[in-house]
């Protein structure tokens, strides 16, 4: 996929987060990030986009950026949130795609860092949601992922970020399989102990696996992630939850 096709994920996004916060308030609780409410998701947030502006005028090799804390005011906090995501998506759209920067994924680029931000707000707007629709059934507006998007997300969770974390001490041994009919899609993750995990597309439509998570896009993307979902997980479902820890 393009930049142009993460931009326009990542504006999208953004403006369903706002109108979710704006709507629930600083002081709900997000129930899908515990100990958190409204306004500390609207601080992370901001804060997440200020770290990848840094990283985008850093070399690969720099060290992590350090970016400022957010105002802890809520309406200060959601107008330097605004500011962070204007300016962000301004140098995503004015930078080379394929320049080389600093990230903290494999293969940084301003290409990447776009789908990043794309699908970091969008698991961000959940929460948003999933805090907005704690205040009672009225305030239920859950947008549904459309299935490019979704699995677009599933495959940067796989195949990107599952490689981030270091699993030296880790004994996770074990095939769990991801499929998403809707978008002609599957993943197959191999979790080897000491080792990060191998993911790709399956090859062998017969291979044992020992877990699977099935559904829709919309609802795998959100299971991968850790959140609630429809998606069907058979088998072991504690090595089908290893992604929602990142």
């Amino acid at each position: 996929m393009d930049s142009d096709f993460h931009l326009r994920a990542f504006q999208d996004q953004a403006a369903a987060f706002r109108s979710a916060v704006m709507q629930a308030g600083p002081d709900v609780e997000v129930s899908t990030c515990p100990g958190w409410d409204v306004r500390k998701l609207v601080r992370h947030l901001a804060r997440v986009y200020a770290m990848a502006r840094l990283s985008l005028a850093l070399g690969p090799d720099s060290d992590r950026p350090q970016p400022p804390r957010p105002p802890a005011e809520f309406d200060d906090a959601l107008a330097w949130w605004e500011d962070q995501l204007a300016a962000l998506r301004h140098e995503l759209s004015t930078s080379d795609p394929d320049r080389p920067v600093r990230a903290f994924f494999p293969g940084g680029t301003a290409r990447a860092w776009a789908r990043r931000m794309a699908h970091e707000t969008a698991i961000h707007r959940l929460d948003a949601e999933h805090a907005l629709a704690g205040l009672g059934p009225d305030h239920v507006h859950e947008l549904i992922f459309d299935p490019e998007l979704a699995a677009d997300g599933i495959d940067e969770l796989l195949t990107v970020l599952l490689q981030v974390p270091s699993w030296a001490e880790r004994e996770s041994k074990g095939r769990v399989l991801y499929h998403a009919p809707d978008a002609g899609r599957a993943w197959l993750v191999e979790y080897r102990p000491g080792l990060p995990p191998q993911a790709g597309a399956p090859t062998d439509a017969a291979l044992e696996v020992d877990a699977t998570v099935a559904g829709t896009a919309d609802a795998v993307y959100r299971r991968a992630w850790g959140r609630p979902s429809t998606a069907l997980v058979t088998g072991d479902a504690a090595l089908a939850a290893l992604t929602s820890g990142l």
